[in-house]
């Protein structure tokens, strides 16, 4: 319920479902193609306390929500019938660029998630080879080898499939064709190729057979031909025979014009874009690593990454490795580095709480937690981080480290560049490079990059003055009676850590809401369980009544006022089952929280840890 209610609210800050064209997600994102962006409202969704950041880049309406992602999309399909696929060719198609970008993340999201997971356990692997814990005989590493090797010798399978959709053919027709590429058949014709051997043909048309197990580019080249030829076909065909001659005719046509025109063609493309990745890599690695190690994280903010994930899957598919993905390590580490600092310089400890999370996720090569929630905002952090990636890829670069799998850059990805060989230098290159990265940006984070906080005396006086709310500071008052305690000891940690605004808690003994100020009602949610105010002088401010307690779905809830109604303080908003709540196994924490803090000097709790009432003193916005 509390993600179909998010993605409600989702759907709703993109124009509706009639606005949408398609909708595919990623990693963190949600990644949308509208008819018109004009009727989304961006500002709105960023207010939303489950939504991270809203990207607009690539043709694409991208909403950063974090690693539940998937469950997001999960109940925005069920509950709008939405699917990626629903593609419509009426809505603004954007630039070239722009449309290339959304073709190229709409065939490889659906599968980027198990893809980089192969690519890991093929660094395992190599480790266990190294390590001398598996030998290249054993069972073991054959059934792990197949597991982690499957997913890129049927790559025409799994993007024929994932084209298809997105070029809206049939999937499973263009899957067929991604088949009949890697077919046993094909691939014992090309093994049995023979120099100046007589070729076979097709219809007395000379056939050149070519290994396409783990090719990229001739089955999405096919996959938009038949797609193409599918809509031209059901266009002329009568309905009683579109189901199965359409398809007849696409795998009629299709493969072998694969085979002898698409395939060859694509193929020679391929090489002549990895061979040319190649010369203006060797031309000098420290500068190309300089550069993919300090913008990557730029390209990511605004979608336009998935531009180089397809040339690094093509290296791998020609060249058997590639040495722009270990150059992304330093990127990524520089912005983890760069929050330590942040977190090690910070007093608040909102600050390290959400600080200590978007680490854990960086490690693991998710950062928008890190650029997003702390290091963009703040800007030096974010600038630092890039700079060290920079310094920490141009060591790689030099090295030429080079990884033999795909995967994200991680973590693991240390396991992904050790050849087969074994250890070698490039792998220590890589460990330090990836060091210095994270170094400098946590150290220059650290010493340049936060500025001074009040000190605690200055707080102390702020907060004695608070109760009096004189000239220059705006008073809040409490909304409901109860306990006062500190924000941080709430438990949950979307609000303790401060990501949403700053604020405290009020764990209530009576089942009324009041307005804590003079304003107007900006939000309800329609479970009533949270209400936010826009106070007369621009105060955002939420109270959320209970952790978790969306998942009741307005039960023990009833609301006083509606949207945009003007209210005084100490009008009631809302009144709730105090007992029934704790009878059915909620939290009855109740956060209260500026949700625009950054727009105050500091935020003020006055009577923590005590008992509070209704419009007594709360909160004090100090300007």
């Amino acid at each position: 319920m509390e993600y179909r209610t998010l993605a409600d609210e989702i759907l709703r800050g993109v124009g509706g479902k009639d606005n949408v064209n398609s909708v595919v997600h990623c990693a963190t994102r949600l990644r949308f193609k509208l008819k018109d962006t004009r009727k989304a409202d961006a500002a709105g969704l960023k207010e939303n306390p489950g939504v991270i950041m809203v990207v607009e880049s690539g043709g694409q309406f991208q909403v950063v929500i974090g690693n539940h992602v998937g469950a997001v999309y999960d109940a925005l399909v069920k509950g709008s019938a939405l699917s990626e696929n629903s593609e419509d060719d009426t809505g603004d198609k954007g630039s070239l660029f722009a449309r290339a970008i959304d073709v190229i993340s709409g065939i490889f999201t659906p599968f980027i998630g198990i893809m980089a997971a192969s690519g890991i356990l093929k660094g395992f692997l190599a480790l266990a080879l190294a390590c001398g814990w598996l030998m290249p005989e054993s069972g073991t590493y054959k059934v792990w080898f197949a597991a982690s090797d499957a997913m890129f010798y049927f790559f025409p399978l799994v993007i024929g499939y994932t084209a298809g959709k997105k070029f809206g053919g049939n999937p499973f027709v263009t899957m067929m064709i991604g088949g009949a590429m890697v077919h046993p058949l094909m691939i014992a014709a090309f093994e049995a190729q023979q120099p100046g051997a007589q070729s076979e043909h097709f219809f007395g048309i000379p056939l050149v057979f070519i290994n396409y197990a783990s090719s990229v580019v001739p089955v999405i080249l096919a996959a938009w031909v038949s797609s193409w030829l599918e809509k031209r076909a059901m266009k002329i065909l009568p309905s009683s025979l579109r189901n199965f001659i359409t398809p007849l005719i696409c795998l009629m046509v299709v493969v072998p014009l694969t085979f002898l025109v698409i395939g060859p063609v694509a193929t020679w493309a391929s090489q002549q874009l990895a061979n040319g990745y190649q010369f203006v890599y060797h031309v000098s690695p420290m500068v190309a690593g300089a550069f993919m190690g300090a913008l990557w994280q730029v390209c990511v903010i605004f979608g336009l990454h998935w531009g180089l994930v397809p040339l690094m899957i093509n290296n791998f598919s020609v060249l058997g490795h590639d040495t722009m993905l270990p150059l992304l390590l330093p990127a990524v580490m520089g912005q983890v580095g760069a929050v330590a600092g942040v977190m090690l310089r910070a007093k608040d400890a909102r600050t390290k709480a959400l600080a200590g999370s978007a680490i854990s996720a960086g490690i693991f090569g998710i950062t928008e937690p890190a650029v997003y929630g702390i290091n963009l905002p703040r800007r030096r952090p974010f600038i630092f981080g890039c700079v060290g990636g920079a310094l920490g890829a141009a060591v790689l670069g030099y090295f030429q480290t080079t990884a033999y799998s795909f995967g994200f850059a991680n973590i693991f990805t240390f396991t992904q560049i050790i050849p087969p060989t074994g250890f070698d230098k490039t792998v220590t290159a890589a460990i330090a490079g990836t060091l210095i990265a994270l170094l400098f940006a946590a150290l220059a984070t650290y010493f340049f990059g936060m500025k001074e906080e009040a000190t605690p005396e200055v707080s102390e006086k702020a907060k004695a003055d608070a109760v009096q709310a004189p000239r220059g500071k705006t008073l809040i008052a409490s909304p409901m009676t109860g306990a006062c305690i500190p924000l941080e000891n709430v438990g949950d940690p979307t609000f303790a850590s401060g990501l949403l605004g700053k604020g405290v808690a009020v764990v209530p003994t009576a089942g009324r809401v009041v307005s804590p100020v003079n304003g107007t009602v900006v939000s309800l949610f329609k479970t009533h369980h949270a209400i936010g105010i826009e106070s007369e002088d621009g105060a955002e401010i939420l109270i959320h009544v209970g952790i978790d307690t969306v998942k009741l779905d307005g039960k023990f809830f009833t609301p006083h006022v509606d949207v945009d109604a003007v209210v005084k303080q100490g009008d009631l908003l809302l009144e709730f089952d105090v007992q029934g709540i704790t009878d059915a196994g909620y939290d009855l924490t109740t956060p209260v929280l500026v949700t625009n803090s950054d727009d105050y000097l500091d935020v003020i709790p006055a009577g923590v840890g005590q008992d509070v009432s209704e419009q007594t003193p709360l909160l004090t916005l100090l300007r």
